[in-house]
């Protein structure tokens, strides 16, 4: 995200400057400090600081894996109350694999969903959950949900192809290997259609996976 700040140079006249304001950092309440690190460990999160003043301030902060934001939580952090932060968002190229992950590390996780009721994602056990990754497997639609012990929670949302706008076409980046290793096999995929459609080998095969990548990426036409 940017904004625009006007200033006046030498002349008088008024210019705008943008100015980046990157989100970096989520706080989260919570109840007791040292279960949530624990459990925010458990993840398999990077433990970036735990820092503490005496015994009227704490403060931990924890970055997801491929991550560019940060949660923090400890003692006298917030007066929010702990577990009122819902609908935190956690997005993955994979949600299938994400779920697994965590289901490995011994952490509840629902199944996966698509919404059948617009909102849906938002209230576990309603009947507007519907069972399974939406259809068309298409971003933006298939979830699953997991709550940290004072019940914050958190949805995973698989995201393969960005809304328009969302990313800079020329600024294409990937959050993980795992995230670019996708895009990959998207890419090698839609290349062997590709090639089918031709009844030829394509020598540049390099070029239309990185054009492909970044419209996927950028929400564009993709290549055929």
């Amino acid at each position: 995200m940017s904004t625009e700040v006007s200033s006046n140079d030498a002349s008088g006249i008024a210019s705008v400057t943008n100015v980046d304001t990157k989100l970096e950092v989520v706080v989260i309440p919570v109840s007791d400090v040292d279960r949530a690190k624990e459990f925010y460990g458990s993840l398999g999160w990077r433990l970036d600081a735990d820092v503490a003043t005496g015994d009227d301030f704490r403060l931990i902060q924890f970055t997801p894996s491929g991550s560019g934001c940060s949660v923090q939580f400890g003692t006298n952090l917030t007066s929010a109350t702990p577990g009122s932060a819902q609908g935190l968002y956690l997005i993955v190229a994979d949600v299938e694999a994400a779920r697994d992950e965590l289901l490995a590390r011994g952490v509840r996780v629902s199944e996966v969903f698509h919404e059948g009721a617009p909102g849906a994602r938002f209230y576990p056990g309603t009947s507007g959950r519907v069972s399974g990754p939406a259809p068309d497997r298409s971003s933006y639609r298939s979830f699953a949900s997991f709550s940290d012990p004072d019940g914050n929670g958190w949805l995973f949302q698989e995201v393969t192809t960005r809304l328009p706008g969302r990313i800079d076409s020329p600024e294409t980046s990937f959050a993980s290997v795992s995230d670019l290793a996708g895009a990959f096999r998207r890419a090698s995929a839609a290349h062997g259609k590709h090639e089918e459609r031709t009844g030829e080998a394509d020598p540049n095969w390099p070029d239309w996976y990185a054009e492909y990548m970044v419209a996927e990426q950028a929400g564009k036409d993709l290549p055929s």
